[in-house]
């Protein structure tokens, strides 16, 4: 299948909300109190000209979707950014298109296309600066063959779910470094 047609057999934002048996509640609270700067309007008449699309790979029990999505949403709106969206677990052919450093199928990724159907860029699955978040959370795991790894694994997501909702450091980090991918 080529682009197009991953993205016509995408669901609409409103069919992916309404399927998710997980996070939905924060996803929809970051939607509701996060706004685009309205200085960057100029951008957002620019993505308009360019009549872009983008397909979300996502699930809904990802973190980072639950905080990117939202975020993304807001962009597309303000950019008219038609947006479909494919569960990662169920496309894994286009996924493996799309690894993160060749190895990973971490989600979010967002692809964005020309109205031809091709390919522009992606963005995903997360800004710099909350991997760098991450990077110090996981490092502070115990060892996984440790008798108490998971607990505190569950503790730590937990802990990151909450900074997400909650931070909007978090929100101004995603929000700039998807505008750096749409310039």
């Amino acid at each position: 299948m080529n682009l197009d047609e991953w993205f016509q057999k995408g669901w609409t934002a409103q069919e992916y909300v309404d399927s998710m048996k997980q996070h939905q509640e924060n996803l929809v609270y970051i939607y509701e109190h996060f706004k685009v700067n309205p200085e960057d309007y100029p951008l957002f008449e620019q993505l308009q000209k360019k009549n872009m699309r983008a397909i979300i790979l996502s699930e809904d029990w990802c973190g980072d979707a639950m905080l990117n999505i939202p975020i993304f949403l807001r962009l597309a709106e303000a950019g008219h950014i038609q947006t479909r969206f494919l569960l990662r677990d169920k496309n894994l052919e286009l996924m493996d298109q799309y690894l993160t450093n060749g190895t990973s199928r971490s989600i979010p990724k967002i692809i964005f296309l020309h109205p031809n159907g091709e390919e522009i860029g992606t963005w995903g699955p997360r800004a710099e600066k909350v991997q760098q978040f991450i990077d110090h959370a996981i490092i502070n795991l115990p060892d996984q063959n440790s008798d108490d790894f998971e607990e505190k694994r569950n503790d730590m997501l937990k802990f990151v779910t909450k900074a997400y909702r909650d931070n909007r450091d978090f929100w101004s980090y995603v929000y700039e470094d998807m505008k750096s991918t749409l310039q």
